[in-house]
């Protein structure tokens, strides 16, 4: 039995299937929510943000303006994030994150007050962007690249820890910032304030 894509999933709902949108919304609801609600730290608020998020995605699909290229998860984030920095704006503060141990807060935080509100806010998306490209290389590398970047682990604690060479955790960061830019170039991303 194959699992239907993300993208004929898309093609089924445009077609009139609104079963096919409940089996999207389905495969991505907890890790989206989950995504906003770290970020946020308010449950009615994030269910807000949810449900904002998802009438984004229905009017876009609809308007057939949803571009392919990209994954839908990662379109999806990004769309949750930009709802999370409006809710922000407005208040007139951006949120103050304090890092845990989870897959999303690993990968942002903010933390200069002195810059701007656009300079953070650029940051953040940056942030955001090579997040959701990380989740796109192959899991050996990912690991490798979240050991070494984001908890500081030396290349004989990376190889320890994954039973591997020296020289096979170095190969892996190698490739994984490899395929990181190949990804970024494909994506035309700016990763740059």
């Amino acid at each position: 039995m194959s699992i239907i894509s993300d993208n004929q999933l898309i093609q089924e709902y445009l077609s009139g299937n609104n079963a096919a949108f409940e089996k999207l919304l389905s495969r991505y609801k907890q890790r989206i929510y989950s995504f906003i609600y770290s970020k946020i730290k308010d449950r009615d608020l994030a269910e807000d943000v949810f449900q904002d998020t998802f009438i984004k995605v229905i009017k876009t699909l609809n308007k057939g303006t949803y571009n392919e290229e990209g994954r839908f998860l990662s379109w999806v984030m990004r769309i949750a994030h930009n709802l999370i920095v409006d809710h922000y704006r407005r208040k007139k503060r951006m949120p103050m994150h304090e890092a845990q141990n989870n897959d999303h807060d690993v990968f942002y935080s903010i933390s200069e007050p002195s810059q701007n509100i656009e300079s953070l806010m650029i940051g953040a998306q940056i942030k955001e962007d090579i997040q959701a490209l990380m989740l796109e290389l192959p899991q050996n590398q990912l690991e490798v690249l979240r050991m070494r970047l984001y908890q500081d682990m030396s290349f004989k604690e990376i190889a320890e820890r994954t039973n591997v060479s020296i020289n096979t955790s170095l190969g892996r960061m190698r490739y994984g910032l490899i395929n990181l830019r190949k990804l970024i170039d494909e994506r035309n991303l700016t990763m740059t304030q």
